[in-house]
């Protein structure tokens, strides 16, 4: 087990330091592609974000995208320009179908992130009520949990993208959801994401926040859009969650 760093006692807006967040969570709701699974460490998620983009050149409306959009590895990316654009269009539709087939393929080859699976069943032991909240399918994160025997610790409560591509993250639609389904107050629930968006849609709800990142390169963001905890192993939370 690893040693735990300062960062415990570190402390949020609130007052709050990491070991008061993890052990006063009483409902946990995990971003899914990060935090729990590396979703395509088969087939890297630039390379799915370039067929998107090139796809939607073939259907000529590549003007719909920014300069940035065009280079953002985010396979979600395009997707958001569109159906934040023209939200009722076939279009969007198919292009959501498009990458939920990739997303459901890479579910065989994605990678589990280093002490996910314990700190998922460790938190369930002692009582918190789980949920997934991801901009990535419903159906690619149910079948990853179901494979890693992991489903029982959050099922029913996953909860992704639909159709209406304006309720993707930031918008914090889908966590709501879960706080409704699951009778959390938002002030006792903890969000565990690695992308600003997951920030946002937290702040938006009213849920505490802890970023994970994995390298710096991902760290630089979350910290630059105000979070204030930041993890780079999610030892860090065995080892409070199995603390005295």
């Amino acid at each position: 087990m690893a040693e735990v760093t300062g960062a415990e006692t570190e402390f949020d807006g609130a007052g709050r330091s990491l070991a008061d967040l993890v052990r006063g969570a009483r409902h946990v709701l995990f971003d899914f592609d990060g935090p729990i699974c590396r979703l395509f460490a088969g087939r890297p998620a630039p390379v799915i974000a370039r067929e998107q983009v090139d796809w939607l050149d073939a259907q000529g409306l590549g003007e719909v995208l920014t300069p940035a959009e065009r280079t953002d590895g985010d396979p979600h990316s395009a997707l958001r320009s569109l159906g934040l654009q023209r939200p009722d269009s076939d279009l969007v539709i198919e292009m959501e179908k498009r990458l939920t087939e990739q997303e459901l393929k890479a579910v065989r080859s994605a990678w589990p992130t280093e002490h996910a699976d314990p700190l998922i069943r460790t938190w369930s032991a002692v009582g918190a009520r789980l949920a997934i909240t991801t901009n990535n399918s419903p159906e690619a994160a149910r079948r990853y949990l179901e494979g890693r025997g992991l489903a029982p610790c959050f099922e029913p409560h996953i909860y992704g993208r639909t159709h209406d591509l304006r309720l993707l993250k930031p918008d914090p639609y889908c966590l709501n959801l879960a706080l409704r389904a699951l009778g959390a107050a938002p002030a006792a629930a903890l969000m565990i994401g690695d992308a600003p968006t997951d920030l946002l849609a937290a702040r938006a709800a009213g849920v505490p926040f802890l970023g994970y990142a994995r390298n710096e390169r991902k760290a630089v963001p979350l910290r630059e859009a105000g979070a204030r905890h930041v993890i780079s192993s999610l030892e860090t939370l065995l080892t409070i969650l199995r603390g005295p």
